[in-house]
């Protein structure tokens, strides 16, 4: 249906979703597929947000509504994920796997956290041996083993009799003083001390020719059996910084030796500024306590070019239901906000000093539910919970006086889930109702509604999803510019593509298709070019490629990550990426406690 001339869209809001239709892995939390069909709406057209669809099970084809978009599949993110390292979670369909209930923003952890890690799209790597079997067998095994050790140790040479590895289960030797370095030997033991390699394996031996160098590889610190929170990574002025557990760490770009000393924190570091100021500061927040209970306030500003700390203060929460067990921390200029659970405080970088409190309004209906920062501030509410008039609401907020610029209110059922970009503002919105999505552009500085999305394909950024963080951005694989969104489709089996919709129409304008069967996820746009991150596989690294933004969209290769790290690569489950200077950086947001090595960062470059 063609939109009215000269006005901006007002409905549609995306096709029915269904997750049986999707076979593509689910975020943790979302519930397993196969969910019996609803009744279809009627196929009369309604006005407003979400018009109906065709009748039959969610995901058929569709007329699209008025500006509505016809979807044959389900919207992004509603697709069905194995479970993660934390398990999976019931959960009704919704973007990025979080949980979804009535009331507000319990529909879904709304904003970005960083707390159970993200989906593992590939397992530790082969050759892990299985679990199971006899017990009495295994106990003769290893009585043998012993005994064959032993005899010779005293010969002077060491065998180690390994089942299931990836030797086959053949013996491997090695001389005591000369031992041969092995595929899962890392390089750092993760201090921010050492030299990037630190007498363990070359992880560059076998390279082949047009492989990029593994530049330095650093392995976690050691975290209790909860596990540990790392978020945040920032690159800039050859350093690179990383936030870990309770330590903040830093290594020189080119060869990963550290760049000041460590900074020890407390206790366990809970949030972080994604961005850091024009001069260099960013904010690490770390709990008030060892307590399971213990808030996430105690704030600190850090130097990332020298290590040296600036302000530090708690922050009070500020009514009754104003929680501070998880924070969320975006900078604007020279503001910090710091959001929780129904509220937020907004600070001054320079100095700490409190500028205003975005609290409730509309006598007490409305509660901030989550922040996004950068070029604007923007707040999400949710307003009306368990009553008739229940709705969102999305702002801009003078980041110095916390003055409503303008709102922007969306018809009930219409959850706000994400904010693709801040500027240009786009927000990706869900009606589990009615089983629909939609993705709005707003006009700049405006409530009024440019553009609405127009597709039939199933989209997949990686989104976090934890029910605690209120992080309204923050989504891997999606982003803006002044013309276009940038968004990667989910494909099950074969390489995916990267679409560019215009902001101006909603159309799609341009695609393009990714190089390799593995998955090309669009990452920040510079000098013209779209560049993307194209995930490893067992046995190919990943690659970093550049997209023209006009004329040929054809992927042209950056670097090309070394086969020989490919299982290292692939190991970063819950990830950070970044591409600087013609160096690509990955790193955990969460570290696992386990037995064995747990990564922390990773670094390529030619």
């Amino acid at each position: 249906m063609t939109q009215p001339p000269n006005q901006p869209p007002s409905g549609g809001f995306g096709a029915p979703q269904d997750p049986r239709q999707s076979g593509v892995p689910q975020p943790p939390g979302q519930p397993p597929s196969g969910q019996p069909p609803q009744t279809p709406p009627p196929a009369a057209p309604q006005p407003g947000y979400g018009y109906p669809q065709q009748p039959g099970p969610y995901g058929q084809p569709q007329q699209p509504g008025p500006y509505g978009q016809p979807q044959q599949q389900p919207g992004p993110y509603g697709q069905p994920q194995q479970s993660g390292p934390y398990g999976t979670q019931p959960q009704q369909p919704g973007p990025y796997g979080q949980p979804q209930q009535a009331g507000p923003y319990g529909t879904q952890p709304q904003y970005g956290y960083p707390q159970p890690p993200t989906q593992p799209q590939f397992p530790a790597g082969p050759g892990t041996p299985p679990g199971g079997g006899d017990g009495k067998r295994k106990k003769l095994v290893v009585i043998v083993a012993a005994a064959v050790a032993a005899l010779l140790v005293a010969g002077g040479v060491t065998y180690a009799v390994v089942g299931g590895g990836d030797d086959g289960g053949k013996k491997s030797e090695a001389k005591n003083k000369d031992p041969k370095p092995t595929a899962s030997a890392s390089a750092d033991p993760g201090t921010g001390e050492g030299d990037g390699y630190d007498g363990k394996e070359d992880l560059n031996e076998g390279r082949q020719a047009g492989e990029a160098k593994v530049l330095w590889y650093k392995e976690a610190p050691k975290v209790p059996g909860s596990g540990g929170d790392a978020p945040g990574m920032w690159v800039q002025d050859g350093i690179a910084v990383k936030a870990a557990y309770k330590q903040l760490l830093a290594y020189h770009v080119d060869s990963g030796k550290s760049a000041w000393k460590p900074i020890e924190f407390p206790q366990k570091i809970c949030a972080a500024t994604q961005t850091a100021t024009d001069d260099g500061k960013i904010v690490v927040a770390y709990k008030e306590g060892t307590k399971s209970s213990a808030k996430c306030n105690q704030l600190q500003v850090v130097d990332l070019k020298t290590g040296e700390k600036g302000w530090g203060k708690p922050v009070k929460e500020e009514g009754l239901f104003d929680f501070a067990m998880q924070s969320h921390l975006v900078v604007v200029g020279d503001v910090l906000m710091v959001g929780r659970d129904q509220s937020g405080t907004a600070l001054r970088m320079s100095d700490g000093k409190k500028l205003f409190v975005a609290g409730k309004k509309d006598e007490g209906s409305c509660f901030p539910n989550g922040f996004a920062g950068g070029k604007k501030l923007i707040m999400a509410l949710s307003c009306g919970a368990s009553t008739p008039k229940q709705h969102d609401e999305l702002q801009q907020l003078d980041p110095k006086t916390g003055r409503a610029l303008w709102t922007k209110k969306f018809p009930k059922g219409w959850r706000i889930s994400k904010l693709y970009s801040v500027s240009p503002t786009v927000v990706y919105l869900r009606n589990e109702e009615k089983k629909k999505w939609n993705i709005s552009v707003l006009e700049e500085n405006s409530d009024r509604t440019r553009s609405e999305i127009v597709t039939k394909d199933n989209f997949a950024p990686e989104c976090g999803t934890s029910v605690l963080d209120r992080e309204l951005g923050g989504c891997l694989g999606v982003t803006a510019d002044d013309k276009y969104l940038y968004l990667p489709t989910d494909e099950k089996s074969d390489a995916n593509d990267v679409v560019a919709f215009s902001l101006a129409t909603g159309k799609e304008a341009w695609r393009a298709k990714s190089p390799t069967d593995e998955t090309m996820l669009p990452l920040k746009t510079a000098d013209g070019s779209l560049i993307a991150y194209i995930k490893p596989s067992y046995d190919s690294g990943g690659r970093v490629v550049s997209l023209a933004t006009s004329g040929s969209h054809r992927p042209r290769t950056l670097l090309q990550h070394p086969k020989g790290t490919s299982r290292i690569e692939s190991g970063f489950y819950s990830k950070d990426v970044d591409y600087v200077d013609g160096r690509f950086y990955i790193s955990t947001t969460n570290i696992m406690s386990t037995s064995s090595e747990s990564k922390l960062m990773l670094a390529f470059g030619k």
